[in-house]
């Protein structure tokens, strides 16, 4: 009995610890960005925090610097976005909080729910920063990374479900990602959000979760069934169908307006 309260002791201190190194990693981060003025040591520090991932051998870091891509996506985002609403520290703050949530709460929870929205978390922010820091790149590196990101996002997934066929879906999925990049590079809007005026939310990331989620729908149907069942995708496909054409012809047309 004195083990076993020992033991439940030992669990309760590594989980405090825990929770206070992601809690001070995401408070760090925030007093980088507003002390510094700059995202360059942030984002080493991210980037540093997965040490881990390279700590075996050379024929692993691929493997592990994809399984951990999904982290190191939003942690890099987040850094990007801080640094973009300098000036706005209750944003900045809110974006804190948003990252602590997620190393704390979101990030350790292994269940196939959990999992989808990690990788939706991580396609939102990912393609929302990328889409604010890339006006002036090349459309083929804009496209190469949102390839990375959709193959990454994927794999995320279909790691919980032990799919065979993994690396083969997930490629589907990153030429889709890599599509839907091309042309929203040459198609970009952007919606401001009320009371933030220095930050807007572009379109291309909100399309790509919705597809994302669908995807992720009609895959969980097929794994359960063998066949992908109408009755399992028809709220999400209807819920999708019916965003898009929100984000295409109603708010489209707001921006047109100067509305949004």
């Amino acid at each position: 009995m004195d083990f076993l309260q020992a033991g439940n002791h030992n669990s309760r201190f590594s989980e405090a610890v825990y929770i206070a190194l992601n809690v001070g990693l995401a408070a760090l981060l925030f007093l980088i960005v507003l002390e510094v003025q700059s995202p360059w040591l942030a984002l080493v520090l991210v980037i540093a925090s997965k040490w881990r991932a390279l700590a075996v051998r050379p024929r692993f870091w691929l493997a592990n610097i994809v399984a951990n891509m999904v982290d190191l996506t939003v942690g890099l985002s987040v850094v990007m976005l801080m640094y973009a609403a300098s000036g706005v520290v209750w944003l900045q703050a809110i974006l804190a909080v948003l990252h602590a949530a997620w190393l704390v709460i979101l990030k350790p929870r292994s269940d196939r729910r959990s999992v989808a929205i990690q990788a939706g978390v991580a396609v939102f922010f990912g393609m929302s920063t990328l889409a604010m820091i890339s006006y002036r790149w090349d459309v083929a590196v804009f496209v190469a990374l949102a390839w990375v990101l959709g193959y990454c996002a994927a794999q995320h997934i279909l790691g919980s479900y032990d799919e065979p066929l993994a690396r083969l879906y997930g490629l589907v999925v990153a030429v889709v990602f890599a599509e839907l990049a091309w042309a929203g590079y040459h198609w970009m809007f952007a919606y401001t959000v009320p009371g933030v005026s220095v930050m807007k939310v572009a379109q291309l990331p909100l399309l790509l979760v919705v597809f994302g989620f669908v995807a992720e729908r009609a895959y969980n149907s097929y794994h359960q069934h063998g066949v992908v069942r109408m009755a399992d995708i028809i709220l999400p496909v209807s819920f999708a169908v019916g965003l898009t054409f929100v984000l295409l012809v109603a708010f489209n047309s707001l921006s047109a307006t100067g509305l949004a």
